[in-house]
């Protein structure tokens, strides 16, 4: 339903200080009724002009563009685009249709630059999750290191290929000037009954903050569950449809399949599919101020020799003693996110509050082959363990906001072979029996939507029997094309 404006109240007052007198004061069952009846009327034709006006307007907006040949706000990379209103996602239709007119064709550039001072009172190079054998690409795992750094920059292109798919890539540059394709995919615009198709490389839906870049987190770093369980952001190298279910409350299903290469699982140099996962989400909104997401997603991964230790030498300690032992099998892992936003009214510009978390479970099952006198020995090799986060963000006045920010991971079970459980601990593959938590409380001010300076303060306690209080200072710049975000 339409909401109520200074428009409608202007014509609603016009109809009845046209009434007879009479009607606004001893009206009967039927006059009360035809009032009611006009005023519906007036609603519907208010609306239905309103849509057209809109219409004529996108139209417009999209032959200039085409004639001037100039390029717009790049489009949100993400199947579902924020609704200004209330903050819920808009389905695929909504948001290819406000992908078309955008570009004229002609590929939009975006860039973030990100710098971060660091204030680490532990050495950076002795961190580790006690616990838990770190995988990944090291990106976005471990505190950093100290004073200034450069951290990760973006620059991302993306347009319309035609009038059926839209592309984008996105380049990550860090300190070390290194290179990386974050995404780099072409998405359907054109398919009907709300589907959805992507293909290429992407974050994949795999609960809430795994699908977002870096410059969209409410804080410095990921959340611990992230670097324990994905290693960092989990990419996907494949393919992934999504469908938007024609019902009144919005649901959204998801399926990928990949090449698997990503840890949890590995590079297996096959024609095999390597990873599959599901997804599904549904939300709302409750009133004019309240939105909602809830949703669920399962990744089934297949690793083969995964070396435990991280990819790239971020001065962990015993690195090439991690890199001899190696994990292979399967990873199954369920992920349960829940997101709850308040604007007043919908309106988030002044002041609106943001309560996130996600809950992650992973099981590992395989063997294990841990080098011990010139040989190697395998044995079977099970863990279970979970983790979750939940954090809170308040914008109490324009440009300014603060969040509070707890991490918890439990080290969970683990059942080894006989081969391999007398010579697992002097591998430091580590055992059970410690569960890392972290406190986080940030500040940042964002003088415009291009600019934003944040404060954050750790409390981690990530490895046992340490405890490292972490400050950072970062900023991040906007240059160019930057579409809007996802719920």
């Amino acid at each position: 339903m339409l909401k109520y404006t200074p428009l409608m109240g202007a014509i609603a007052a016009a109809l009845f200080s046209a009434l007879p007198a009479h009607a606004a004061t001893g009206a009967s069952d039927t006059e009360l009724q035809q009032l009611r009846t006009q005023l519906q009327e007036l609603r519907q034709q208010y609306e239905q002009r309103l849509q057209a006006l809109e219409a004529r307007l996108n139209q417009a907006q999209q032959a200039q563009a085409g004639t001037q040949g100039t390029a717009s706000a790049a489009p949100t990379t993400d199947t579902q685009t924020a609704d200004a209103g209330s903050g819920m996602a808009l389905p695929p239709e909504a948001a290819v249709a406000s992908r078309k007119g955008n570009s004229a064709f002609n590929p939009a550039i975006g860039m973030i630059l990100t710098g971060t001072y660091a204030n680490l009172s532990k050495d950076p190079e002795s961190w580790t999750l006690s616990g838990f054998n770190l995988g990944g690409d090291g990106h976005g795992v471990g505190p950093g290191q100290r004073g200034f750094s450069l951290g990760e920059s973006e620059i991302t292109f993306s347009a319309n290929v035609d009038n059926l798919a839209y592309g984008a890539l996105t380049l990550g540059l860090d300190g070390d000037n290194e290179v990386e394709v974050e995404e780099a995919f072409v998405q359907s615009t054109a398919l009907p009954y709300g589907l959805t198709l992507k293909g290429g490389r992407f974050y994949g839906a795999l609960g809430y903050q795994n699908e977002q870049h870096a410059h969209t987190w409410s804080f410095v770093d990921l959340p611990l569950a992230h670097q324990a369980f994905l290693g960092g952001q989990y990419k996907q190298e494949g393919a992934q449809l999504k469908w938007v279910l024609p019902t009144t409350q919005y649901i959204e299903l998801g399926a990928e399949l990949g090449n698997g290469g990503a840890f949890p699982g590995s590079d297996r140099g096959g024609n095999a599919l390597g990873a599959a996962l599901l997804s599904a989400r549904t939300g709302g909104d409750v009133g004019d101020s309240h939105s909602w997401r809830l949703g669920a997603s399962w990744l089934r991964t297949k690793a083969h020799e995964r070396a435990w230790g991280l990819a790239h030498d971020h001065g962990h300690e015993g690195e090439e003693t991690h890199e001899a032992a190696s994990f292979s099998g399967n990873s199954r892992m369920w992920v349960l996110d829940g997101v709850w936003k308040w604007a007043p009214n919908g309106n988030a510009k002044r002041t609106n509050f943001t309560l996130q978390g996600e809950y992650f479970w992973r099981q590992d099952s395989g063997t294990a082959s841990v080098p011990h006198d010139d040989h190697a020995h395998e044995d079977t090799y099970r863990s279970r363990q979970s983790g979750w986060y939940v954090q809170g963000v308040y914008q109490f006045m324009p440009q300014w906001r603060v969040g509070l920010r707890h991490d918890r991971l439990d080290s969970g079970s683990l059942r080894l072979g006989s081969g391999i459980a007398t010579h697992y601990a002097e591998h430091e593959l580590v055992s059970p029996g410690y569960n890392p938590k972290r406190t986080s409380v940030m500040l940042d001010w964002s003088p415009s939507e291009f600019q934003r300076w944040r404060l954050q303060l750790n409390q981690d306690q990530a490895r046992q029997g340490m405890k490292d209080t972490q400050l950072y200072l970062q900023y991040q710049m906007s240059l160019g094309a930057h579409g809007a975000h996802a719920f």
